[in-house]
């Protein structure tokens, strides 16, 4: 869909430039989506031969769009049209100011809005990591008819119900990127051109992050309450997954939301937190595996 009112959002999707210091790979362009809040960067990897359908890969807490950078050429060679994108505030993608434009429905609006733009009107398959999962919940539960199926990977079913205290304290004093030197002391006093072209653009992507997403985001990966049964109430089929040694949300939560959801529960070997990075291969598998059941439902 593309229009030439410029007063249309949602509308438009064109080349641009690939972020930071990290190569792209083969099949992967960069891209500028615009929607209501403004231009959102994304990646794009074709489907080779006949397309089969089209994934939204949503990132989590302090990503981006690279985040997926390994697992899209895989998807796409599948026969998936896919996409990622950096949520509203991080990395390269527009950054409103104030706390209050990184609420939970904001971020949900924002994938239903990208869901329309990538998917031409017919509905995605959706696949949410870490906090992105919490996104695609809200996102399936605002529209569900946007959505073929969710993915949760990485995610939970509530807030962790802990302080923010001393995370937020380092946000406040330093901002984004005092998170990523908080997790990188021996790389946080290096110059740029010292560090790895991977360590300097999670370094960059934390300097252009915008501090009200992430003292956003804190509040609702703590204090966020359980709507599994909500989800289920939509009757969109849900896939639920996480590494063997994944450590942010407990294991036993994602198991329990699994079954109160009636969904698939898979492990990913090799993996922690993060799949997509870790074991990209065993993560498009089992992607692709569950795709295709649905498919042949």
């Amino acid at each position: 869909m593309i229009s030439n009112d410029p007063q249309t959002p949602s509308v438009l999707v064109r080349p641009w430039e690939a972020f930071g210091p990290l190569p792209l790979v083969d099949g992967v362009a960069p891209v500028t989506i615009r929607t209501t809040v403004g231009e959102l960067t994304g990646l794009h990897a074709e489907p080779v031969a006949a397309a089969r359908g089209t994934v939204l890969l949503v990132p989590g807490f302090t990503g981006s769009k690279e985040d997926f950078l390994p697992l899209l050429p895989l998807l796409a060679a599948q026969g998936w049209d896919v996409w990622a994108y950096s949520q509203r505030g991080q990395a390269d993608s527009v950054a409103p100011e104030g706390h209050d434009a990184y609420r939970l429905e904001d971020f949900a609006a924002d994938a239903c809005e990208v869901a329309d733009i990538v998917g031409g009107g017919a509905p995605v398959h959706l696949v949410g990591h870490s906090f992105g999962g919490l996104v695609a919940r809200a996102a399936a539960l605002r529209s569900p008819q946007a959505f073929a199926d969710v993915v949760l990977l990485c995610s939970g079913p509530r807030g962790f119900g802990s302080s923010k205290d001393d995370l937020r304290s380092i946000v406040d004093e330093s901002g984004s990127l005092g998170l990523w030197a908080n997790a990188n002391p021996a790389l946080a006093e290096l110059p740029a051109t010292d560090l790895e072209p991977y360590d300097a653009y999670r370094r960059l992507r934390a300097e252009l992050t915008s501090p009200d997403n992430l003292r956003a985001i804190m509040d609702v990966l703590w204090d966020t309450t359980d709507r599994t049964v909500e989800l289920r109430e939509t009757g969109l089929p849900v896939l639920v997954a996480h590494g063997a040694t994944d450590d942010a949300w407990p294991q036993a939560w994602q198991k329990e939301m699994a079954e109160v959801l009636d969904a698939p529960y898979r492990v990913i070997p090799d993996a922690g937190h993060c799949p997509a990075e870790e074991n990209p291969a065993a993560t498009a598998t089992l992607l692709g595996d569950y795709w295709d059941e649905r498919l042949e439902d």
